[in-house]
């Protein structure tokens, strides 16, 4: 996975510990993102749902996207930012 230049979109939503815990570790790795909140943003909760999640936070760069925390993928993120 080579995330190089891409930008990062987190969709999350208040309350929600695992995407409080994904932003800390980009925070920590010094990686740049934005935020999206489902729970305001309409147009961003049916996306999450066309690509098949019902639960957040869902991380996209670039193309690729997953959901949950999942330390080892946003280490890649920041190893090759």
């Amino acid at each position: 996975m080579f995330f190089t230049g891409l930008m990062v979109k987190i969709f999350s939503k208040p309350q929600c510990v695992q995407c409080a815990m994904t932003q800390r570790t980009l925070d920590r790795q010094g990686v740049s993102y934005e935020v999206v909140d489902v729970s305001k943003d309409a147009v961003a909760a049916e996306q999450l749902q066309a690509w098949g999640y019902r639960q957040v936070p869902v991380v996209q760069v670039g193309e690729e996207h997953w959901s949950g925390f999942r330390p080892e993928r946003l280490a890649s993120i920041a190893a090759n930012a």
